[in-house]
């Protein structure tokens, strides 16, 4: 699945390409699903053009599931056959396709169907990225501010995991949803501020933003703009917010851009472990088939999807 303009969800299209081939390191996967990220909305729309360098065609996708059918010089511990779930090189993405090749993979849990695997890892990575920025710890408490998406409901439980109480926002519809995952919701909107007092008396430590639109509130709420992490406001710094989005730890141009943080993969073992304890799910919202690839972008741009939207090959 790829585009080769800036412009709506029409101009994603499923193409032909050459196959890729598993380097040094990596592996490549005959992909059984994969994840639509929501942050690609953002590049399609043109709305990353001067922060977020690119060439088209761009090939979207950075999470998938699948069996190994290549790997790389240096690979160790993995062999053709296993079935893996993980994230492309950020640079090279390409994971809505046929096949695949990861740059950090870990074993797909017995406990979660190929449509869970194929859309966990990008939420992990980011939720893990921003929980560690905010260095939540147990005994704090977290604000999810968009708690019932895609990047919401993981970091919902992985910051449960770490021994923090969760507030997460959330339309009336999906309160029982974030029940179940661990959090104690609340509605968006004005009286916010209000509505978190009532639930944390004592404050909260730290924001994870996941929907924009609100970080005066938000900061008000963390009573410092330091303790809020939005992935969704491109107006963060004018708030004193960091906007957070990952590149690779080894990035020479990262220093350039000021909000990128070193992608956070250590968590997809974490993230094994916590799946075969029953302590990690992956909401889906809606799989497509393949061949419908072309319509899954939209309903991502309508930001109504609860939880992850995939791709089955």
């Amino acid at each position: 699945m790829q585009f080769t303009e800036y412009g709506p969800p029409g101009v994603v299209h499923v193409a032909e390409v050459p196959e890729p081939h598993a380097g040094p390191g990596t592996v490549r996967v005959a992909v059984r699903a994969s994840g639509i990220s929501p942050g690609e909305t953002y590049i399609r729309a043109g709305t990353l053009r001067d922060v977020v360098p690119m060439t088209f065609p761009y090939r979207t996708g950075f999470d998938a599931a699948g069996v190994v059918d290549e790997a790389g010089d240096g690979v160790t511990g993995t062999a053709v056959g296993d079935e893996v779930f993980g994230m492309t090189g950020t640079a090279a993405r390409g994971a809505n396709a046929d096949f695949a090749v990861l740059t950090a993979w870990a074993p797909k849990p017995a406990a979660w169907s190929w449509q869970e695997a194929g859309g966990a890892a990008g939420g992990v990575e980011t939720a893990t990225r921003v929980l560690d920025r905010l260095a939540v710890a147990p005994g704090q408490t977290v604000l999810v501010r968009g708690a019932a998406g895609a990047v919401g409901s993981v970091a919902v439980q992985l910051a449960a995991a770490r021994g923090a109480t969760v507030i997460g926002t959330a339309s009336p519809s999906n309160h029982d949803f974030l029940r179940s995952l661990g959090a104690e919701p609340t509605t968006y909107g004005t009286g916010l501020a209000a509505r978190v007092r009532a639930l944390a008396p004592a404050g909260v430590d730290a924001v994870f933003d996941c929907a924009g639109g609100a970080l005066p509130d938000l900061v008000a709420i963390a009573g410092d703009p330091a303790r809020v992490v939005t992935i969704a406001d491109f107006t963060a710094a004018a708030h004193g917010v960091h906007l957070s989005y990952g590149v690779p730890a080894d990035d020479t141009t990262a220093a350039l851009r000021a909000p990128a943080d070193p992608l956070a993969l250590h968590n997809l073992t974490l993230a094994v472990t916590l799946a075969a304890e029953g302590r990690l799910r992956v909401p889906v919202a809606a799989a497509f088939p393949f061949p419908q690839a072309a319509a899954a972008p939209e309903l991502s741009e309508s930001r109504h999807a609860r939880a992850k939207i995939v791709l089955m090959n």
